[in-house]
């Protein structure tokens, strides 16, 4: 089965997954008397919609380049990545709601039902979590530079990160209801909401930010653009760099253009050069390059 394959798959499983164990949590939320639970409900159930979506997008972003879209489709997942993103920064925003309330009126929670559904949320999402890490890598082989690099798919990274926050978040629950069943501290429960809210917030942002920064055509992260100017300069055969350009489709695939200036070239030696600059740009993944001489 190719990779393609596998990513959307274990996107798929990670939805059902979701779904149904979303449905689980409320019913169980509502019977132990857990806002922690019933905001974590909530938030698995905008997980589901934000994955049905990335598994839509996945597929739409493959389609092969037309005459309307010369780039392709790429950049259509980074659209599921960004309302992902935002329907996880509107779900902390009303669990902040909910856990400052909660503190108000604390109840008596039932830890007991609290630590079962915490086990289950950990084995459920763990589960996921690798099904979607076994599947979404890719390995990418490069004849000319001898070498091949991982890389992942921007919405099975996302889906990724909304798993393994919701396994950190489960063992929260797991910590606090073995805290609530010996002493009694009912207002762990709205701490561990607001805990749960805040750490989704602070990642969906970075993520949210990530994600636009790709849209406005920043370096790739992780790539250095001074040190790559800094050798393209050391080649003897270049006097001048005019311009140097790189950016990224979807934080997967990297594109860079560029414009030197040289000494007088035989033309065998700009067909050495230009290869020369091809394979120094592979080193650092970038492998769709537009190279001008004058």
């Amino acid at each position: 089965m190719n990779t393609a394959s596998k990513a959307s798959k274990g996107l798929s499983l990670a939805f059902f997954l979701n779904l149904f164990f979303a449905i689980i949590e409320l019913i169980g939320g509502i019977l132990t008397n857990s806002t922690a639970i019933i905001a974590d409900a909530f938030h698995d159930f905008m997980d589901a919609v934000a994955i049905g979506m990335a598994v839509y997008m996945d597929k739409f972003s493959r389609k092969p380049k037309s005459s309307s879209f010369s780039y392709g489709y790429r950049r259509f997942s980074l659209l599921s990545a960004i309302i992902m993103s935002g329907i996880l920064l509107i779900g902390a925003f009303f669990m902040t709601i909910n856990a400052v309330q909660s503190f108000d009126t604390v109840k008596e929670v039932n830890s007991i039902g609290m630590f079962g559904l915490a086990v289950l949320g950990i084995a459920i999402n763990g589960f996921a979590f690798l099904k979607i890490k076994k599947g979404g890598t890719a390995t990418h082989h490069h004849v000319h530079s001898h070498h091949s690099h991982a890389t992942r798919d921007a919405n099975s990274t996302a889906v990724m990160l909304h798993l393994l926050e919701d396994v950190l978040g489960w063992i929260a629950v797991l910590v606090g209801s073995i805290i609530i069943y010996f002493t009694r501290w009912y207002w762990i429960d709205g701490v561990l909401t607001l805990g749960i809210a805040l750490f989704i917030g602070y990642n969906a942002f970075k993520n949210l930010w990530k994600t636009f920064k790709v849209l406005l055509q920043a370096v790739p992260e992780g790539i250095a653009i001074e040190t790559i100017h800094k050798e393209i300069e050391n080649l003897p055969e270049v006097t001048v760099i005019r311009e140097l350009l790189i950016w990224t489709m979807d934080g997967q695939n990297h594109i860079a253009t560029l414009e030197i200036e040289t000494e007088d070239l035989i033309l065998e030696d700009r067909k050495r050069l230009m290869k020369e600059i091809r394979e120094l740009f592979d080193r650092y993944h970038i492998h769709q390059v537009t190279i001008q001489i004058n």
